[in-house]
């Protein structure tokens, strides 16, 4: 009777949690304008509106340009400060780390305003800079800890061999080490992706007048009315942060298996 009530309750709190997704996904398609069941028949007119909204579309290639570059620069600094902390001695190594995943442990509505007023006191203004900045910050963690993780497994003999057959430690790495390293750093760049672009509490702070995500146009659009709109638009996103991550995950599967890793 124990363990039959804890599966009925996990399977309520799964309910509970993405039910309102299925709902969201149903209504998008759904041909009337008012979002009700049972719906009056499927229909692709809100995508197609969807398409045609220039301040959604905008939006749109604003998440993605700036989710792009988040991905680029977290992943270059999480790979580098990798090799550092794994690799090689150094004093304060400890300190180093809880200090590149300390963004992980504070809240994001903390860092948010914290670095808002820091640079405020520096006397620098909200920009498309600042956004892409506080972004790098809050995602590099996880990216340093996904390739941290891939990196610690990597024999180390295998990276010898290569300097001791004369190979320079620039050489061995984009020959060996990043070759066996390419499925976390695909893994994290994804991460960092996703994360971005389906940021919204740090956005809010930092973006600048004018510029919007996705999400910060979700948002606005809520704020004016409910349309049919917001359903196909939310639906858009679940399909990005959540198929990415899954495409990712097999194709470093498949590379893994490639390679014997």
């Amino acid at each position: 009777m124990g363990w039959a009530a804890i599966r009925a309750y996990t399977i309520l709190v799964y309910l509970f949690m993405f039910l309102p997704v299925v709902v969201v996904v149903l209504l998008s398609f759904n041909q009337n304008q008012f979002g009700s069941f049972p719906m009056t028949g499927v229909s692709l007119r809100w995508f197609e509106a969807l398409w045609n909204n220039d301040a959604v579309m905008r939006a749109f290639r604003t998440s993605l340009v700036l989710g792009l570059l988040t991905a680029l620069i977290s992943t270059t600094l999480g790979v580098l400060a990798s090799l550092a902390l794994v690799r090689y001695t150094m004093r304060g190594k400890n300190l180093i780390t809880t200090i590149l995943i300390a963004p992980i442990l504070v809240p994001e509505v903390v860092l948010a305003v914290a670095l808002l007023l820091f640079l405020n006191w520096l006397g620098i203004g909200k920009s498309f800079a600042l956004l892409l900045a506080g972004h790098v910050i809050f995602t590099l963690p996880f990216v340093i800890l996904v390739v941290q993780a891939r990196l610690v497994s990597i024999r180390r003999d295998v990276e010898e061999a290569a300097l001791s057959l004369g190979a320079s430690p620039i050489q061995t790495f984009f020959s060996v080490t990043l070759p066996l390293l390419m499925p976390a750093v695909a893994a994290g760049a994804l991460f960092a992706f996703t994360i971005s672009f389906d940021d919204i509490t740090g956005t809010l702070f930092w973006k600048p007048g004018g510029v919007e995500t996705v999400p910060t146009q979700i948002f606005s659009m809520l704020r004016n009315s409910i349309s049919p709109e917001i359903n196909a638009l939310g639906t858009v996103m679940i399909v990005i942060t959540v198929g990415l991550p899954l495409l990712g995950a097999a194709i470093a599967r498949q590379i893994s298996i490639k390679r014997g890793i």
